[in-house]
């Protein structure tokens, strides 16, 4: 492919390497060809960041003038070249599994967070994926994106005089963005089709280039569709639900086509979230086409090398579609499937056997994964719980879901001064390795070190603000008094508390305001003030959120506090880095359980920003005394406005009475010494932890490599141990009501118990299931009991039967234990793949 080719003029042949540079995404953490962008075009630079668009704005006659200088040259070679050993140095992932051992991982998202520059994010899942895309390039994971690429993506969000949020939605022109169309062998513009009710839509491939790291990108933009499916990938999370249906539609089944038009064949797919999840039924009917295989053998083939990861804390914020809909736009494919519309639809129902009120994506992505997690250790329990009804009668602690706790791209995130002084205690490429020494690196910085940095990391937060300020007033005609209060607003030096997400009402964006007459006291003091940055996005149709959002903008224009807070509109990457960089508190008060990891607060660790936050999500396991402030009592409190009231109480007497202070009491240096003894241990301990580079590593060991090397089992010969599977499967189906406890005695003695039960397994083979003697957990933080019995010898009389036999150590009573029957197969994984479960009543 010649990017070349795709810019609106040529570039003199000595510059072409400058596209090579902008196509690439590192940019987007990597700063160190800077320099290059800003000597092009410093304005352009400095309002966007943006290398390609510098590059389809500068003119010819500039091109010419840098083509002449030899400063700008070689700077230009350097840069190439450093490009060039970033690809090719060993990695992580080389050093530790090699080239073969795990094939290629797809990751499957409704939306990328890379960079301003590309905007087809929203929000935390986005910005989730873009980060984990990113750290896959610094470790050399062989990870592939597929996503979509929107021409309008997510709304930009303004205020009017009144502080009303304003919805807009300008178009994202596909020659201003860094990426390219794809090319077929012909070099023609490669296309994929889906099928949909009545007519075939065509989808238009491009790549985003994140590294080492390839993000294909498919745009229903296409002439040959009909208009309305033009716009199906027009708006992100816009349009009701039929278009939901079809953007899930084009995301899976489209994404899996893409992928075999391109030839590339991954031993593992990771759905973040269930908007991925017709993929599962895509790529078991590739295996189907090749292997000659019935859809329940592909789907046991394929299902092994698939990942799940859920971000939904509650159920309620699964998408649903209606079974009318899903017939009308899955009755053909089905067809190619050999199944029946009511098979399909079984997989996404909590029973087979009831009334299909809704096709619930996640239940499909569960059912088409053979590995399942959540995004925290909290969150894990939770989706547990949610995803109860696809196992009745097992206990939640066995429900299969794990946790892997999200992390952020530490280099996306950092501050010059945090760079440098991280660089100097760690290297420069200590997010690229297994993090062992970074927290004793940091646990010996000294006082005055970390306080400048955070002093340093300040100022240009302030600077920022202002200028963010004067140009979202604008519009209002500022007068000289307008302008100078803008230039005048926050104090570098002051005690600076960042609160920026999506306005929802879950979130609690509000509690802070509970009491607005103490707040303006807490911001207004006159020995120790504070100053609040606010910002954050109310969905269009959310009117709750909207409502909030013109409180918190009516409360920050009063006369009294307009210099000690402010709203910034329009919440994207750009000001989410800005804060996380510089503020020295970050405030979350989400309502728990319902904050499922957030990933905000984990962004300014690494420059220095202490937590106040509710327990929930990944402060729940994060925090400990010493390293920021919880909110809370770590319990559930639903929707209690009782129970807010007393947090906010909380909040406020928090602030008040321990964060103000130790921000305040300052030694003879000018240092506040309790508050730097926080920041290092929030620093040295916090930042590894929950950094993308541990979540990734996490993610290779524990879920990629396992799934791939089940998927490569399954597909082996054929299919042959899927097929084994199937058939497994079939005869437990057809004959599980036939088993049945007989007679359980327990023999009692001063040191253990012999239990000895009876079961009858008619027409199963007893290497087909376990029996096992289980008990509960003793603690909330323990494991449950699982003990195997072993056969005995085959019980006399017409139904064929076993009595099983085990000895259980004294310690517990023998009526903690139950008896019960489970499937078994050591190629499968129970109860994900057979939910099947007896228990002796």
């Amino acid at each position: 492919m010649n990017p070349e080719r795709y810019l609106p003029r040529s570039l003199p042949a000595s510059l072409k390497g400058l596209t090579d540079l902008a196509l690439d995404l590192r940019w987007n953490w990597n700063h160190c060809a800077d320099v290059l962008w800003r000597a092009i075009d410093p304005e352009i630079w400095k309002g966007t960041e943006d290398p390609w668009l510098i590059l389809e704005s500068v003119s010819r006659m500039r091109l010419e003038t840098l083509a002449a200088d030899p400063a700008f040259m070689e700077e230009l070679r350097n840069q190439l070249a450093y490009r060039q050993a970033y690809m090719r140095q060993p990695t992580w992932y080389d050093e530790r599994y090699g080239s073969d051992r795990l094939g290629s991982v797809v990751y499957f998202s409704m939306e990328f967070g890379l960079s301003d520059a590309l905007p087809i994010y929203s929000g935390g899942l986005g910005v989730l994926a873009g980060d984990f895309l990113k750290t896959a390039s610094d470790l050399g994971i062989p990870v592939v994106g597929i996503g979509l690429l929107y021409q309008q993506g997510y709304f930009r969000q303004a205020l009017d005089t009144n502080g009303e949020q304003l919805a807009f939605f300008p178009f994202n022109n596909p020659t201003m963005l860094p990426v390219l169309p794809l090319q077929d062998p012909d070099g023609e513009w490669l296309r994929v089709s889906v099928e949909l009710p009545g007519r075939t839509l065509h989808l238009r491939g491009w790549l985003a280039q994140v590294g080492r790291v390839p993000l294909y990108l498919l745009d229903s933009n296409d002439l040959l569709n009909a208009p309305g499916d033009r716009g199906i990938t027009g708006e992100l999370y816009g349009g009701g639900t039929e278009m939901r249906l079809r953007q899930e539609i084009v995301l899976g089944i489209g994404g899996w086509r893409l992928l075999d038009a391109l030839k590339i064949s991954p031993s593992v797919c990771h759905l973040n979230e269930g908007h991925a999840a017709f993929v599962v039924l895509e790529r078991a009917r590739r295996f189907m086409d090749q292997h000659d295989r019935s859809f329940s053998i592909s789907f046991q083939a394929t299902r092994a090398g698939n990942i799940f990861t859920t971000h939904t804390p509650v159920a309620a914020g699964f998408d649903r579609f209606p079974p009318g809909l899903m017939t009308q736009y899955f009755s053909e494919y089905t067809k190619t499937l050999g199944i029946s519309m009511e098979a399909l639809l079984s997989l996404g129902c909590s029973r087979e056997a009831e009334n299909h009120d809704s096709f619930n994506m996640a239940y499909l992505a569960l059912r088409g994964c053979g590995r399942t997690n959540g995004v925290s250790r909290l969150h894990g329990e939770v989706s547990r719980q949610i995803f109860r009804p696809l196992f009745p009668r097992w206990p939640q602690q066995e429900i299969p879901i794990g946790h892997v706790t999200n992390g952020v791209h530490v280099p996306s995130w950092d501050s010059a001064a945090a760079d440098t002084l991280w660089t100097e205690r760690c290297g420069k490429g200590s997010w690229s390795s297994t993090l062992e020494t970074v927290e004793y690196a940091l646990k010996n910085v000294d006082d005055e070190k970390l306080w400048t940095m955070r002093n340093e990391a300040r100022q240009p937060l302030i600077t920022a603000v202002r200028r963010r300020l004067i140009r979202q007033q604008e519009a209002c005609r500022l007068s000289e008094k307008d302008l100078r209060q803008c230039r005048e607003t926050l104090d570098p030096h002051v005690l600076t508390i960042g609160f920026a997400r999506r306005f929802a009402s879950y979130k609690r964006p509000g509690l802070l305001l509970t009491d607005p007459e103490r707040l303006t006291r807490l911001l207004t003091h006159p020995k120790h003030p504070v100053q609040l940055i606010i910002a954050g996005k109310a969905h269009p149709q959310d009117e709750e959120g909207k409502r909030l959002v013109r409180e918190w903008s009516e409360y920050l224009r009063r006369p009294e506090v307009r210099k000690h807070g402010v709203f910034l509109e329009d919440y994207d990457m750009g000001l989410a880095a800005e804060l996380v960089q510089g503020v020295d508190l970050w405030l979350n008060t989400p309502r728990r359980p319902w904050e499922a990891c957030g990933t905000s607060g984990m962004k300014v660790l690494v420059n220095g920003g202490l937590n106040l936050s509710e327990l929930d999500g990944w402060w729940a396991e994060a925090y400990e005394p010493g390293v920021g402030w919880s909110l809370g009592d770590g319990k559930e409190h639903d929707q209690d406005p009782a129970w807010d009231a007393k947090e906010a109480e909380e909040l406020y007497m928090l602030l008040e009475e321990e964060v103000v202070p130790a921000f305040y009491t300052r030694d003879e240096r000018g240092i506040p010494t309790a508050w730097v003894t926080r920041m290092r241990h929030s620093m040295a301990r916090l930042t590894p932890l929950f950094s993308c580079n541990r979540m990734v590593r996490e993610y290779t060991s524990d879920y990629y490599v396992p799934a791939a090397a089940a998927y490569q089992r399954r597909a082996a010969d054929n299919g042959s141990l899927a097929t084994a599977l199937d058939e497994w499967h079939l005869t437990l189906l057809s004959h599980w009501r036939q088993l049945r406890f007989g007679q359980c005695t327990v023999e009692e003695s001063s040191v253990r118990n012999l239990f000895l039960v009876e079961v009858y397994l008619g027409e199963v083979h007893p290497s087909a299931v376990r029996v096992e003697l289980y008990a509960d957990p003793l603690s909330p933080d323990s494991n449950p009991v699982r003990i195997t019995m072993d056969r005995g010898e085959r019980l006399s009389g017409s139904v064929i039967g076993y009595q099983y036999h085990a000895v259980v150590s004294k310690g517990r009573s023998a009526q903690d234990y139950t008896p019960r029957v489970i499937p078994y197969n050591a190629d499968a994984s129970v109860p994900v793949e057979i939910n099947f479960i007896l228990w002796r009543e």
